[in-house]
């Protein structure tokens, strides 16, 4: 007994998702997989401080404006992995997506009874194109760092 193989029913789908991957990112000149106004970095920097980003975090050179009751979380540095456009338009639009527990090997608490990250929904304040200028300033503040690995020669 043969079995024949339908085609269409394997092409098509097929089809569908190359379409929509190359929707999705090879129609984006940016190539942040979606489609936002550009961003501005000095724009951002100037919005990070007018909604008091900098009560709750710190970045290179804007100082931290926190008590010493407050949650103090750096931005920016050398990481091993780049924050990408999206990882970061989605920690400020959704804080509670991801939130860490250990920052820098010292435990803090981030998240409330609920399990909610403390951070303010600035969803209903901030326009898309501060969203977007402080995501182009945050991006610019990280830079990547490769391991160094110190193997012994054998």
């Amino acid at each position: 007994m043969t079995s024949k193989i339908n085609f269409s029913r394997i092409f098509m789908p097929m089809m569908f998702f190359l379409i929509i991957l190359y929707i999705g990112t090879g129609c984006n000149p940016q190539g942040k997989g979606f489609a936002l106004p550009e961003g501005n970095l000095e724009t951002g920097k100037a919005t990070f401080t007018k909604l008091k980003c900098n009560e709750c975090h710190s970045v290179s050179d804007i100082e931290w404006a926190g008590n010493t009751n407050d949650l103090h979380v750096a931005l920016g540095g050398n990481v091993r992995f780049i924050k990408s456009y999206g990882e970061l338009v989605t920690s400020v639009i959704n804080p509670s997506h991801k939130i860490s527990t250990n920052y820098y090997g010292q435990k803090t608490i981030r998240a409330n009874e609920e399990g909610k990250s403390k951070m303010a929904n600035y969803n209903e304040v901030m326009t898309v194109q501060e969203l977007v200028d402080i995501v182009t300033f945050l991006q610019s503040e990280y830079k990547i760092e490769r391991p160094v690995h110190n193997y012994p020669m054998y």
